[in-house]
């Protein structure tokens, strides 16, 4: 058996606020093997940008992490700065939400590659620019050695984008961490960002979690899935397995709300209501109030994720009632 690349156990984030704290990770566990692409869903709140980030300790006091990020046998949650340094940008890479506030507006872009490879290669001067412009070909920018001069204003959101991908990969890590790489990006440009992503995954042997609240994404790039609700995770599952039978009735209403394709086109039935607040939960499970299986049972207490099927797992009281929707991934649009 394959030994785990990451190894998340009992995560937690708090975050101070003037109304209190706000638990915003809670108690989140799953692998990722060498290889997999992991899609980490659910919607804008439920805490998937945390948990990203806390995996390579972005998060600073006073918010509070604790648990156990496992990566290369070491916790990753525990060490020192100058041993995460070697770890984070380097082994580890991570792609931000916006890049045109990830990126520095007063650098030019080759300056911003050429810091990841001193950094993490040992690479200067001439090797640098070479590797630097090798770099942006590899993601499909044009005139890739011109365009190092230029600043990130100068570049289009598509481009912006590439670029990102560009630093992260300059350091050839064996993790990428992809936090909604393809937001407010028009469709084509979008599809563009989500096939360079598989094409450099299998070229460089790369395993990734790629954070999304869309479900069509995962269904085109992922092996499998985790959905968090409220903080947690609720479901984890194989792409085709989540897609044929949801196993949290959370999942089956994300998978209600997708636009269906042929013979399993139907109307759409949004989930009612809004996420819960992180400060004050309600009691028992954190999707009751919306949730049509709704029963006593669900009120009584959180539901702990516990595998109901060989690699399936959820935090569902009812997940043996829920109907299966016997819909692939390929039939799901992006």
């Amino acid at each position: 058996m394959t030994a785990p690349l990451l190894k998340v156990r009992d995560l937690n984030v708090r975050i101070p606020t003037p109304g209190g704290v706000l638990h915003a990770v809670r108690g989140v566990n799953f692998d990722l093997m060498p290889g997999e692409m992991l899609g980490l869903v659910g919607e804008s709140g439920s805490g998937k940008s945390v948990t990203l980030r806390s995996l390579i300790r972005l998060h600073r006091p006073p918010i509070q992490m604790t648990g156990t990020v496992e990566y290369g046998g070491k916790n990753l949650l525990d060490s020192s700065e100058s041993k995460l340094r070697d770890v984070r940008g380097g082994r580890i890479s991570m792609i931000f939400q916006e890049p045109m506030s990830a990126l520095n507006p007063v650098l030019t872009v080759g300056e911003q590659i050429g810091e990841n490879l001193r950094e993490h290669k040992g690479l200067r001067g001439k090797a640098a620019q070479d590797r630097a412009a090798e770099l942006l070909d590899l993601t499909g920018i044009p005139s890739p050695r011109a365009r190092l001069a230029d600043y990130p204003h100068q570049f289009s959101g598509g481009m912006r984008q590439r670029a990102m991908i560009a630093i992260a990969l300059a350091s050839e890590p064996q993790l990428l961490l992809a936090d909604e790489p393809t937001t407010a990006l028009d469709v084509t440009i979008q599809d563009q960002i989500l096939r360079l992503l598989l094409r450099l995954r299998e070229e460089m042997h790369m395993s990734v979690i790629l954070v999304t609240h869309d479900l069509g994404v995962v269904a085109q790039t992922c092996d499998r899935v985790a959905v968090m609700y409220g903080g947690r995770l609720v479901e984890t599952a194989g792409v085709n397995d989540l897609f044929h039978a949801p196993k949290h009735a959370y999942t089956l209403g994300l998978m209600r709300s997708l636009p269906g394709a042929g013979e399993h086109r139907r109307p759409l039935q949004p989930i009612p209501g809004g996420p819960p607040d992180l400060r004050s939960l309600p009691p028992g499970c954190p999707f009751a109030p919306r949730c049509e299986y709704v029963t006593d049972d669900c009120r009584v207490g959180e539901p702990p994720l516990l595998e109901v099927a060989p690699g399936r797992f959820s935090a569902c009281v009812h997940y043996s009632e829920l109907p299966a929707l016997k819909s692939t991934p390929e039939e799901v649009g992006v």
